[in-house]
């Protein structure tokens, strides 16, 4: 399909691929959409980025863009009108830092705590035990930014980390809930109940080569 619009390959549940989202919906950029089965990429993803994961932005000069917050920061840097890369306080240097802690260690503990199956040796209880002192660091820095991770407003950290967060607290909600973070919680209910997050993450039919594909953001 021919278009000026840039292509973004996605896929709705996962957490990059709704940064991504997340940052085109705020920015108002406009682009064609291409849900994609996990399980059976199409050849023009696989094509456009030998990484053969979703995110993946096509631009209409046939450049690239393969990796979440790159997208984020194209986006946002065309247009930010809700001030995602001027937060109340600090900078976009400091927030990509804490961004490299969720993509790093938590991650890394997310992945074992939620599926351990997949990790030979791994016990869920310790890698969930692990991840806390991550949660517990956003709480104590939710309380002291007002609500948000850099202040009284969402920013680029806040939804580039919300999405894994949210993985955490949904393999055992009681345990989450049980624990001594409420501002997370707040938080967590408040971008995930939001305009800009649901209309990020509406569900639509996998994309078919040769068909196009769907005008995002939605109106």
């Amino acid at each position: 399909m021919h278009t000026a619009l840039p292509v973004l390959y996605s896929f709705r549940r996962c957490p990059y691929a709704m940064r991504a989202r997340f940052a085109l919906v705020a920015s108002g950029q406009r682009c064609e959409l291409r849900e994609v089965v996990l399980r059976d990429k199409p050849a023009e993803l696989l094509a456009a980025s030998p990484k053969a994961t979703v995110p993946v932005l096509v631009l209409p000069d046939g450049g690239v863009i393969d990796q979440s917050l790159q997208i984020m920061l194209w986006a946002l840097g065309r247009h930010d009108p809700e001030g995602w890369l001027r937060p109340a306080r600090g900078g976009v240097g400091e927030m990509l830092a804490l961004v490299a802690d969720c993509d790093g260690d938590f991650k890394q503990q997310l992945d074992r705590y939620k599926y351990p199956e997949r990790h030979p040796g791994a016990d869920a209880a310790v890698h969930r035990a692990q991840g806390v002192g991550f949660l517990a660091g956003l709480e104590v820095r939710l309380r002291e930014g007002s609500g948000h991770l850099f202040g009284a407003r969402p920013a680029l950290a806040d939804l580039a980390i919300a999405p894994f967060v949210r993985q955490f607290a949904q393999v055992d909600a009681a345990w989450f809930e049980a624990q001594p973070w409420p501002a997370l919680r707040e938080w967590l209910r408040a971008l995930t109940t939001g305009a800009p997050w649901l209309r990020a993450t509406l569900k639509y039919p996998p994309w078919r080569s040769g068909e196009p594909g769907v005008a995002f953001p939605p109106a």
